[in-house]
């Protein structure tokens, strides 16, 4: 193990002890005092979150954020775009340079990791091998001297929850990597924290065990009204989870929105390419059309937009295949099959290549020919 990954491996046991296991019964008299949220609704408030580390450049640069109340937030960006900070600074575990962070309305100036009332979870689980199921969920509330029988209730909920009922007093080291997942998670969510935070929670799981998780969670979090913060790498994970996605560039916020808005208008170029699209080309934008080098695009009525230079994105689905005179000339220079679709790259002549997708019936070989035409609804002008 690399000494970077140790030590970040040791800050995460080292917040999850603190944020779990101290405090006893003051902190637990200091979080119930606290409200939940803001006389506005909201849980959450950054302002300004600046970080500076050794080299001078930041890894925060005056971060505005706002969550609400039972709002689920997903943190998305490129390694080094400052997610994982931001979610360090909410918790208490990275100092700020500059600005403040607001919980249920009140400055965290000083307020120590385990008297903010959240919780955390991290990718590995960070669970206690010599407790049982039940311990581990359990731990928190025994550190705040929560009764033995509500404690028992409490733990048992929970695990009926997350679909462990009958695992309580397994050990967790008999656990699949999905059911450990689930049993960190009802450990977090035990001591009732005001804001739940998620650090790249299913990194370490297989694919289909990933999505069948986010589909429950997001029931779970539905049903328990949960105020979540997560920080995640992959997309298709926090559309399916989030309320809201936020997008971070260089330690700034490049975009957020709903997930179908931010999908639909990208900001900018860079968020369009992260969201994996590649068809993005310089386009002069007049009334209802956009002149580029594959020729000139349609606009869908109501686009907004200022005449001028722009850059524009087809998506691939808006990338209609026909006959080989019917449109642009392109030649196929690459397939690949999704199970659902397929994907191609076209190559036309003096321009650059055009991604599309098609059912695998229509799908044309390797090395044809084919016309290709636009649709009007999936070419979006770039702020």
């Amino acid at each position: 193990m690399s000494r970077f990954s140790r030590a970040r491996r040791e800050d995460a046991a080292e917040a999850s002890a603190r944020v779990e296991g101290t405090g006893r019964a003051a902190t637990s008299r200091v979080v119930s005092a606290r409200q939940e949220e803001a006389g506005d609704g909201t849980a959450l408030r950054v302002d300004g979150a600046t970080v500076r580390f050794g080299n001078g450049r930041p890894a925060l640069d005056a971060v505005d954020l706002s969550v609400r109340a039972h709002e689920v937030v997903c943190v998305l960006g490129p390694s080094g775009s400052g997610k994982s900070t931001l979610l360090r600074v909410v918790a208490g575990l990275q100092p700020l340079d500059a600005g403040s962070v607001w919980l249920g309305g009140e400055d965290q100036r000083d307020v120590p990791v385990h008297r903010r009332g959240v919780g955390l979870m991290f990718q590995d689980h960070q669970l206690f091998p010599q407790r049982d199921v039940a311990g581990n969920v359990a731990f928190g509330l025994r550190m705040r001297r929560v009764p033995a029988d509500a404690r028992a209730a409490r733990v048992a909920e929970l695990l009926s929850l997350v679909g462990l009922a009958d695992a309580a007093h397994r050990g967790v080291g008999s656990l699949s990597g999905g059911e450990q997942q689930r049993v960190a998670l009802a450990r977090a969510l035990a001591p009732r924290p005001s804001l739940l935070m998620l650090d790249e929670p299913f990194g370490q799981l297989d694919r289909t065990l990933r999505e069948r998780l986010v589909q429950e969670l997001r029931e779970l979090f539905t049903a328990l009204g949960t105020t979540v913060l997560a920080v995640t790498h992959d997309q298709g994970e926090a559309f399916a989870l989030a309320d809201r996605v936020v997008i971070m560039r260089d330690g700034a916020i490049a975009q957020s929105g709903a997930p179908l808005e931010v999908w639909r208008r990208p900001a900018d170029s860079f968020v369009a390419r992260f969201l994996g699209f590649s068809n993005l080309v310089l386009a002069r934008v007049t009334r209802g059309a956009a002149e580029t080098a594959w020729g000139r695009l349609p606009l869908a009525e109501g686009h907004a937009v200022s005449p001028g230079e722009h850059t524009v994105l087809v998506r691939p689905a808006g990338v209609r295949l026909v006959g080989e005179s019917g449109g642009l000339t392109c030649e196929v220079v690459a397939r690949t099959f999704h199970g659902t679709h397929v994907s191609l790259r076209l190559r036309p002549r003096d321009a650059p290549e055009v991604e599309a997708t098609c059912a695998l019936h229509e799908a044309p070989e390797r090395g044809d020919r084919v016309g290709v035409v636009f649709d009007a609804q999936d070419v979006v002008v770039l702020d």
